[in-house]
């Protein structure tokens, strides 16, 4: 059973999977198992979620524009820079005073190529306050947890019905 806690935790540090990929398969879990304990899971998430958020905002950024001109790496490198360059001019453009608002809307609206790793990415590159960041973050992460855990709910009651 703890593998499957720990599961969760690693999977919502994945990029681009975060924590849209793991609150489903918590939920899938305790569909399969009624022992498994979904706050606890959510919790860890939310943790897992978290913990890269301190090293992309302060070494991202610099370790991205390092990697732009290399050979091998220099693609996927500038393609993710260009992407926190986008979303930090979306957030910026959207946001005018409520920039710290608008990150934790744009980082809890569970869609691809939103989460805290882009958002922390944007706050980095538009050198947002990084307390301030955090707890917009943090906020975000909360939102998107409860939206992904209505939907996962939803979908696994749909299932039972049919």
């Amino acid at each position: 059973m703890i593998k499957h806690y720990l599961y969760c935790f690693l999977i919502a540090m994945v990029p681009l999977i975060e924590l849209r990929g793991a609150v489903p398969i918590a939920v899938a879990f305790h569909e399969a198992d009624a022992s498994f304990n979904i706050p606890l899971a959510f919790v860890l998430i939310a943790v897992g979620n978290m913990v890269p958020v301190p090293f992309i905002f302060f070494f991202a950024r610099r370790f991205l524009e390092w990697g732009r001109d290399k050979k091998v790496i220099g693609r996927f490198f500038t393609w993710c820079l260009e992407k926190g360059h986008k979303g930090g001019e979306k957030l910026q453009k959207s946001a005018g005073k409520g920039l710290y608002w608008a990150l934790l809307i744009f980082v809890g609206i569970p869609l691809p190529g939103t989460g805290a790793w882009t958002g922390t990415l944007a706050a980095s590159i538009l050198d947002m306050d990084f307390k301030k960041s955090v707890l917009a973050i943090i906020g975000g992460v909360a939102l998107a947890g409860v939206i992904m855990a209505v939907l996962s709910f939803g979908v696994a009651a749909g299932v039972h019905l049919a």
